[in-house]
């Protein structure tokens, strides 16, 4: 299981540099997939996956295509130490993690599942930017519909679980652009589950609902991941 959370940098060597800590405690928390350890996963916990424009080239004018090269050296590094089955790799991610889940599941063939959290995927619905994209949609509408999940959701065929908290106040990532891109999806007949966990905003603390959360990405792993 591979977690992760796409950033943008301007130059390679930002990108390339190590933030890790060799002796920082490993700790669970409803977030994390710690817990799966347990029940015989291996989990690539933070996965760094950078998006880089260099000059002129801003980082999103070829997202896609580097996060899909991520998601492969991820895999590779993990495959290298002898630790998985290629076959049996799910991704997931929290807000733009989310929205990278969506991506890498319609644009390539690596996954056996993926588990979306709180994202946006329609960014025609975030028109004046998003993380760090300074462009707004009339700039570049072919760069907004391109960077939109939703609008390449007929090519999505890998099992797909969408979580979202009912009352997002998080201004990019309403509840609204998981429930559009579910509608969307099971339209089109991918193999996808919607979660919405009631009243929680962008996170989630309620413990009844982080309780239903655990079980779901937990019954839906073991249906599509270890099964």
């Amino acid at each position: 299981m591979i977690w992760a959370y796409p950033r943008e940098y301007k130059d390679k060597n930002t990108a390339g540099q190590s933030t890790a800590n060799p002796k920082e405690f490993t700790f669970p928390s409803y977030g994390s997939f710690i817990y799966w350890v347990s029940k015989g996963y291996a989990v690539l916990d933070n996965a760094a996956f950078p998006i880089v424009g260099e000059g002129k080239k801003e980082p999103n004018d070829s997202f896609i295509e580097q996060l899909v090269a991520n998601a492969e050296a991820a895999i590779n590094a993990v495959d290298k130490l002898g630790y998985i089955d290629r076959k049996k790799v799910a991704v997931g991610g929290h807000s733009y993690g989310a929205f990278m889940t969506a991506h890498l599941l319609s644009n390539s063939k690596l996954f056996a599942a993926g588990i979306a959290r709180s994202g946006a995927y329609n960014r025609t619905l975030t028109p004046f930017g998003f993380q760090s994209e300074q462009r707004n949609f009339w700039d570049d509408p072919a760069l907004y519909m391109t960077m939109s999940p939703f609008v390449s959701a007929d090519r999505m065929k890998t099992p797909l679980l969408l979580i979202h908290g009912g009352a997002d106040n998080n201004p990019g990532t309403f509840t609204l652009q998981t429930e559009r891109y579910f509608q969307a999806l099971k339209n089109l007949g991918a193999p996808v589950r919607m979660v919405i966990l009631p009243r929680e905003a962008h996170g989630y603390v309620a413990k009844e609902n982080i309780f239903h959360l655990l079980w779901e990405q937990d019954q839906f792993l073991e249906k599509y991941l270890k099964n």
